[in-house]
């Protein structure tokens, strides 16, 4: 894995988490093209996000180069407890995943708690991706992951 300093606070980097959730199985040639029709900038991105079930996933990870950005990853209790703060809840994604959304819940438990999601759940045929903005500073590294078992959860920016 590839990792490089984040950008500095001065820069106009609006820092963006792409939040995915998908099936097992998903195309990743069908995950990468979801987040690029929800993602306006794509130098903004500064981590992919995600259900710790889903990390791994080829089409999680060939998002995450494509972004060049780290992919973090919450167990659903996490995920849950951003339920309030979720456009679309589902009780059918409760019901397969233990928590009520992934996508937004993903982004936003990355974004911390002064983020907004920016983008709704968005679906395609197995995925779904949410984009949130965060308002903290990421002083760690931003990554480019380029194989398999590379995924990291919230306390660190880097595996």
């Amino acid at each position: 894995m590839t990792c490089t300093e984040a950008p500095s606070p001065d820069t106009p980097r609006r820092p963006l988490v792409l939040g995915l959730g998908c099936e097992r199985g998903t195309p990743p040639a069908e995950l990468v093209a979801l987040a690029v029709s929800v993602v306006a900038q794509p130098g903004d991105v500064a981590f992919v996000a995600t259900l710790d079930a889903r990390a791994g996933e080829p089409a999680m990870h060939a998002v995450a180069k494509h972004f060049s950005a780290p992919l973090v990853t919450f167990p659903a209790d996490r995920l849950e407890a951003e339920t309030p703060r979720l456009a679309n809840p589902s009780a059918i994604v409760f019901a397969h995943a233990g928590c009520h959304g992934v996508a937004e819940a993903a982004a936003l438990a990355q974004a911390g708690a002064g983020g907004r999601l920016i983008v709704g759940k968005t679906k395609s045929a197995h995925a779904t991706a949410a984009v949130a903005e965060s308002f903290q500073a990421f002083d760690a590294v931003s990554c480019a992951v380029d194989s398999a078992s590379s995924h990291s959860d919230s306390s660190r920016e880097c595996a």
